[in-house]
């Protein structure tokens, strides 16, 4: 019962569990919704501490996709698959599983890479199924879609700026950004090819070292929140604006790249109520899925289309933070206003 009480809640359609016998892969699937198209996401191995935060996981994500996509004007929904780690230890067999149960669900899922997957996993499921895309180039696909991801967040990250009545010019401005994975590695460079000072953070030794030899300043992972920034991009995990993490910001804005950032929907109030301007995370990271969605596309993958949909997110939080201000509501609410809006029409 605690499972449809948490899809009737956010308005999911369907939610799968599959396990596979021979190879010990146990995932979960969730549509959040198909109204603007067959719900796109990606599949996110991680070693959680049971079933129900799996399952907790898997529900949020697939929700943000939903809104991800329609605030991006995509004809896409939202969807999500976890898969319980450890993952096998044959790779191609636990893909394979992986694609046959994605295969059964006839293309209302359309999986692609998230945490803990690669380019070569998403040729190892097209042997499979052809519902995943974010195929390499070389496969005819979209390629890597981090620096997509990456992009997006620079060109919101001026938008930010500009709401909080900054200049939308990096050159000396101080970010603080949490997660030098390939997205966070990303922004990293990009901010400091635009002149930013950038204090770097993550949990992973190589990370750190890569963003070390790029130019960042490493700073420790507890302390990253509340250090004394202009701009903070969270780009690892979610969940981490909290009441008690929101009390220690010194940041006048957040621009980052992690999904479901805010840990509770009161937390957005939080961050309005100190003063802080918050680029809602299901915006400003969308470059990702607009460059593997454009794989589905009936005319075929085309990179300037997605260049220009990936640019189009700054003007898009341009107006999410300017109805912001004239309604007086968030501008979490208001672009999550803006995702209800676009599903509802085309749901008529």
């Amino acid at each position: 019962m605690a499972v449809f009480k948490g899809m009737v809640a956010a308005g999911h359609e369907e939610v799968a569990f599959f396990q596979d016998a021979e190879t010990g892969l146990q995932a979960i699937v969730a549509v959040h919704s198909t109204v603007r198209g067959p719900g796109i996401g990606g599949v996110r191995i991680r070693d959680y501490r049971d079933e129900a935060e799996a399952l907790t996981d898997v529900l949020r994500l697939s929700e943000a996709m939903s809104y991800k996509a329609a605030c991006a004007g995509l004809d896409c929904g939202g969807a999500k698959a976890v898969v319980m780690g450890p993952f096998p230890n044959d790779r191609a067999a636990g893909m394979h599983a992986l694609a046959g149960f994605v295969e059964r669900l006839s293309g209302r899922y359309i999986a692609t890479e998230d945490m803990g997957m690669n380019e070569s996993d998403i040729a190892l499921l097209n042997e499979v199924t052809r519902y995943a895309v974010g195929r390499s180039l070389a496969d005819g696909g979209s390629g890597d879609p981090s620096p997509h991801t990456a992009q997006g967040v620079v060109v919101g990250m001026r938008s930010a700026l500009r709401a909080a009545g900054m200049s939308a010019d990096f050159e000396g401005l101080r970010v603080a950004v949490q997660g030098c994975g390939n997205v966070g590695f990303g922004v990293i460079e990009r901010l400091i090819a635009g002149g930013a000072e950038v204090l770097a953070s993550d949990i992973d030794a190589a990370a750190v070292e890569r963003a070390r030899v790029a130019g960042a300043c490493i700073v420790d992972n507890d302390d990253i929140l509340s250090a004394d920034v202009d701009v903070l991009a969270p780009c690892g995990v979610g969940a981490i604006l909290s009441e008690q993490s929101i009390a220690r910001l010194q940041a006048h804005v957040i621009a980052g790249a992690a999904n479901n950032q805010l840990a509770t929907d009161a937390d957005a109030a939080r961050l309005a109520e100190r003063g802080i301007v918050y680029a809602p995370d299901f915006v400003i990271n969308a470059g990702g899925l607009i460059n593997v969605a454009d794989e589905v596309d009936p005319h075929g993958y085309n990179a300037t289309r997605v260049a220009g949909r990936v640019a189009a997110i700054e003007t898009t939080l341009d107006h999410i933070f300017a109805e912001s201000a004239h309604t007086g509501r968030t501008s979490a609410q208001t672009a999550l206003d803006m995702a209800h809006s676009r599903i509802g029409q085309a749901s008529r």
